[in-house]
This record gives structure tokens, sequence and C-alpha cells, in this order.
């Protein structure tokens, strides 16, 4: 008998499930943005394509991505990687999506497999491409566990182990800026006065990285049509729309993490009372990696695990994180089952899951049905306990093991006033006054946010209002970049800036009179914002010398603006910059001037650049605009920079002039209209 040998490529292909897909079954139809429309007879064949089209477009930050969560990308990047590593090992990510990995339904786990093969086939046509040999092939059991590792992080989990590994007692932090918030709206016919509903998605992410959006449109004869965005690994449509419904995500911040002391009996023994009985600690060791003179250095770190589960030991002690994300792996396919939903009871059929710990979720659908959720897989706690500490980690008491239904979750549908938004405030504050869910419905222990800030007070202004809302108003609404009076940031109250008398201020008074006399609007081209936006970031450096009612004194509002004045003088020359001068949009050596700022409707936020000037890195990433009537869904979008993360392409930054003029292009689910636009059609092979 003939002994068999397999090539590589034939191995990844047998691993990956490729034997049952055939790429020339598979269409990738390029629009003239680049934005690839995806047509195959199945699911898992369209969620091959989708693989092989975006590692095209940006295969280093797929790699980058599933690199952490497979805790090897220390191995690559060395020190920078070797946080998400830990991280990664100590939730015990891969363990955990083995284990449950059955219970994935059949039809997702093709999904899976199909997005693996396509990445798989891609890395082994382009081996020059490959970041880290190890990470290959990939599989479904390692997608899984990235997800896993971004859930983790999404629900401010890593913050807690932060703490924990610095010597801090943790506890669960209220979020110190707005500004790199998202925004959602949906209209009923009640507020569009036709027969019409309208839905935006404005998520604000960073631009670049793991978390910044890919568009794609795609198609299967298993009754898939979506147009919508993703992460960079991910196999299916985030937030999007298909022909008969859409829904964006916003981050909320409810309580959605909880830290245990646990009580020692031997530290040394690793022994801890729990009830009536003395458990001993699970000993582990997470391995990093240092790149030094060419060389990769293993480090080793410990870990244990305890009845809460991961935990870590400090200078007070032993302290466990316990976060809903850890306890299931099927927040991938709740998305996806969002993907496939066509009416309104099989989106919330998906909801039920329950899989997806956190998110803010705005709907509407070509029904004219609108619905907001602060969605999160939420424990039940113990209210004798305060939830926002550290609590004892030494009884059932403390243990939560069940969660509350959606349904049970603050929600509204078909609201009267006709419409739902949120901007990362609260969720007792998302549609008209008498719609509204009542916050004493619900436990204090779940930890949900009361307050509003800039955008959500004024999105509130202009859509409470009786008059009714044309589309163009309502995209009008969506880039609205104006701050309400007076100003609402929830972290910090600095409205003494429009009260001093600049007579008083030797040295400001211009700044402030320049400030005070703004009319609020961050356009590129005001010199009031300009102005405003720089002391906006000198007043950020300040935030620890705040009032005990997190307001700024006006001496320290003082300090800021001579700090501003000194920034103006260095930077430019002058005491005056329009805003579009101060802060850019920038895509290799393409700069613009941009509009907005950190928590307005149309939020950006940026870091210093050259010269003075600042990039912007966070806030309108993507922006989609869609109008649902009972014959047709219409669907335009705009990306920050361009579909592609490449540089030699023509898509790295074609759609910067579209964004920065507030433009936006159309988007087809009929294939005749997206194959006349169309400037490529191929097979992935």
């Amino acid at each position: 008998m003939k002994r068999r040998l397999f090539s590589l490529a034939a191995l990844v292909l047998f691993y990956s499930g490729i034997a049952q897909i055939d790429p020339a079954n598979i269409e990738i139809l390029r629009d003239s943005y680049g934005v690839p429309h995806i047509y195959a007879p199945t699911d898992a064949e369209v969620a091959y394509g989708l693989a092989w089209a975006h590692a095209e477009d940006d295969f280093e930050t797929i790699q980058l991505g599933y690199l952490a969560g497979d805790a090897k990308l220390s191995r690559y990047i060395g020190l920078k990687g070797a946080g998400a590593d830990f991280l990664a090992q100590l939730i015990e990510a891969e363990r955990t999506a083995a284990e449950q990995f059955d219970t994935l339904s059949d039809e997702f786990i093709a999904v899976i497999e199909g997005y693996a093969a396509g990445l798989n086939a891609y890395a082994e046509k382009h081996p020059e491409e490959v970041l880290e040999k190890s990470l290959f092939p990939v599989t479904p059991v390692k997608m899984v566990a990235y997800s896993q590792l971004q859930l983790f992080v999404s629900n401010a989990a890593d913050q807690l182990v932060k703490q924990i590994v610095s010597n801090k007692t943790p506890e669960i932090a209220t979020p110190k800026d707005d500004s790199n918030g998202s925004n959602l709206i949906a209209l009923s016919s009640l507020k569009t006065g036709q027969e019409a509903s309208f839905l935006t998605i404005n998520t604000h992410q960073p631009l670049e990285g793991p978390t910044s959006w890919y568009e794609a449109h795609l198609v299967s004869e298993e009754g898939t049509n979506i147009i919508g965005t993703l992460f960079p690994g991910a196999p299916c449509i985030l937030t999007g729309a298909n022909e008969n419904l859409g829904w964006t995500h916003t981050v909320n911040f409810q309580d959605k993490a909880d830290v245990f002391q646990l009580e020692m009996v031997d530290p040394k023994g690793l022994t801890y009372r729990f009830d009536d009985e003395v458990l001993m600690l699970e000993e582990k060791q997470a391995k990093v990696y240092l790149k030094l003179l060419g060389f990769k250095i293993g480090i080793k770190k410990k870990y244990y695990t305890s009845v809460y589960g991961p935990t870590l030991k400090n200078r007070s002690g032993f302290y466990s994180v316990r976060t809903p994300s850890t306890t299931t792996i099927k927040a991938l396919e709740q998305w996806w089952k969002m993907n496939k939903a066509n009416s309104f009871n099989e989106f919330y059929s998906a909801l039920q899951m329950n899989a997806l710990p956190g998110y803010n979720i705005g709907y509407a659908d070509k029904f004219d049905t609108i619905f907001y959720i602060s969605n999160g897989k939420m424990p039940k706690r113990n209210p004798a306990y305060d939830w926002t500490k550290t609590v004892p980690g030494n009884s059932s008491e403390t243990l939560w093991n069940t969660y509350y239904k959606t349904e049970e979750l603050p929600q509204v549908i078909s609201p009267a006033s006709g419409f739902v938004y949120n901007a990362n405030h609260s969720p007792f504050k998302s549609s008209g006054i008498k719609d509204n869910p009542d916050p004493k419905d619900f436990a204090g222990a779940m930890g949900y946010e009361l307050y509003d800030n800039n955008r959500s007070t004024r999105l509130y202004e202009l859509l409470s209002g009786d008059d009714q809302i044309t589309f163009e108003e309502f995209n009008t609404i969506k880039y609205d970049h104006t701050l309400p009076t007076p100003l609402n940031y929830n972290y910090v109250d600095f409205n003494a800036v429009f009260e001093m008398n600049p007579s008083d201020y030797p040295g400001a008074g211009a700044l402030l009179r320049k400030i005070q006399s703004w009319d609020r609007v961050a356009d590129m081209n005001s010199e009031g914002a300009g102005v405003f936006a720089i002391l906006y970031y000198q007043l950020q450096k300040l935030y620890g010398e705040r009032n005990s009612d997190n307001s700024f004194s006006e001496e320290v509002i003082y300090k800021a603006l001579k700090k501003t004045s000194r920034y103006l003088k260095k930077h430019f020359k002058t005491q005056s910059v329009t805003l579009g001068e101060f802060q850019q949009l920038v895509r290799g050596e393409k700069a613009i001037p941009i509009w907005g700022m950190p928590d307005v409707v149309t939020a950006m936020r940026g870091v210093q650049h050259k010269n003075g000037r600042y990039r912007i890195t966070n806030g309108e990433s993507y922006i989609g605009l869609i109008q649902f009537t009972p014959e047709e869904t219409i669907y335009r979008s705009v990306m920050s920079y361009g579909n592609s993360e490449r540089p030699e392409s023509l898509h790295y930054d074609d759609q910067m002039k579209l964004y920065q003029n507030f433009q936006t292009k159309p988007m087809h689910f009929d294939k005749p209209s997206v194959i006349k636009d169309a400037v490529r059609r191929y097979s992935p092979k």
C-alpha cells in the first residue's frame, strides 16, 4: 500500500471543511467603491467568499485579531501584544470555545467552517502575507475563542484585570469620556408622516484596527440578502439591514462585570473559604513573549481559577473577575440569526438567545415597527451587596448563575412618540417621555445608566417636537454637530467657561470672548470651534483637578485657557484657528480638514499628530442611512476612509471627500443594480 503524502494546502483544505465548498460557486462583485457583494448558493459559501474578500482588503488586521484570540500576538509583535495574550489565557477562551462548541447549531458551524476555509485558502495562496505561521490553519474554535476575548474586553472586564495587576483595589468605573460613543435613531410613520420608517447606523468606533468597520453585501440562496458592516474576522454582518429590517448598536454601560475578593485560609496553600467549605485554587500559567535582538523570549505569569472564574493575586489579596461574556460562546451565532431575520418576531426570537453580553439595539423594519432595547446578558445579583465595588468572594450569596430574560430588560416597542434613540445614555430616556421604561421596574443591582450627555440632549431636542421629519431632515439630524446649551457632558461640568468675565482673566480674555460668542456648532470653518476644541483637550488633562461635584472651577478653567493660549502660539503662531486647521482626517499622506468634536452627534476624537494638529482616531467611522417602505428598502452609506486597508488600493481613501462633505453612496440589494455598478467580477480562487 502506497504511503499518501499530503501537502500543507491539502491539510488546510481537509481541516477547514473546504472539501464541501467549491469556490467556483462563489461570485464576488466589487462595486466602484470596492465594496464586495458576495453571492453563493449557501451561507457557508458566502462566508468563504467574505473571508477571501476581506483578506484581500485587510488580511493583516484579521490575523492580528486571531493572533490575540489564540494568545500568539506577542510572538509576532512582542511586548505590545502581551496584554491581549495574557487575557486570552486568563479567561481560557480556547478551552471554553472547545468545550461549548457542540452548543452551536449545525447551520452556524457550517458558516464558520466556511469562513475558516476561505481564510486558510487565502493564506495558502498568499504565504508572503502570513504574519505568524503557527496561527494557521485558522479553525472555527479559534474564531470563537477570539470572539470571547473581544466580548470580555467590550464588557470592561479587562479594566478590572488591569486594576488588579496594578495593585489597586478594583471597582467598576463609570465612563469618564463621552467622545467614543455611538448614536442610534429609528423613526416610524408616526414621525415620518408617510408609509416609511427610518434607521440610522452611526457607531463611533476607532477608524482603524481590530474594531474598525468593513462594509460588505452578503447574498445566498438560503435567504440571506444583507448589507452592513463587520469587524475583521467576523463571519457575518454585525450591524446593517436586509430588505425587510435593520438594526444598529451603541455601547451600554450597565454593570456587566464583577470582581470578588477571596477569603484566603492559607494563601501559600492556595486555599480559600466558600460557604462552609475550604476550596483550593487551581494554579495555572500563561505564557507571553518578548522580542529582543531577534529572539523570542517566553515569560510565564501565574493565574488561578476559583468558583467565580479567572483569579489573580496582588499585594492586597486574591481577586476573581466574573462576567457573563465568558459563560456562552453563542454571540456570533446570535448576530448571524439577526442577519437572517425577516420580521420583528424572528428578530426578537434571535435576541432571546441572550448571547450578546451587552450593547443597546435600535431597530426598524418595512412593516413600520421600531424598537429599542438596552440589551445584555444580565446576571441576577443579590441586592444586599454594592456591586459597583469589590464584593466578598466567600459565599454562594454572591455567586450569580442565573440571568434576566430578554423581555425583562428595558425596551420600547413602536412608541406613540414615533421615535427611539440612544447615545450611550440612560435607557430610561430612549423615546418620548410617556413611552420610556420606568427605572423603578428594574433591579438596582443591574446598574443601568441614569444620565444624559450632550448627544442625547441634542437628539431629544431634534426629535421630540411635534413636526414630522422627512428623510432629508432625518439626514440633517444625523449629521448635526451642535453642542446643547448648557453643556451636558456626563462626566464633568465646565459650563463655567461661558459664565466667566473675560476682563478678569489676563492673557485669556480674547480666547474667552471667542468661545463665548461661538454658536456651538462644530463646523470645520469655525474659529470658535477650533479654540474650544483645543481647550477641551487641555481640560481633559486636568480631569483630576475637578471639584467633588465633577465641575471645573474657574481657576482650573483659567489654567486650561492659558495652556490653550500657549498651545496656539507655539504651534500656530496665532491666538485663533479654525476647527479644520486644528483637526484633520488623515490617511497615509492625505490629510483633509474635518468637522465634529467629542460628544456632538457627529462625534470625533483625535490624538496629537504633527505641528500641533490633531488626527482623528475615533468617531464617525461608518454611517448607514436606511429608509424602509412597503415597496423597497433604500440604503445609503459612507466610510471614513475607504473599504481597504492596503495603501496601494484605490479604495484606501476614496470615500474621504464624500465623508467630509456629508455625502453618502447608494447600496443596492438587487443584483442587476449591483452588476451595473460592478467594476470587477470574480471567484475566490
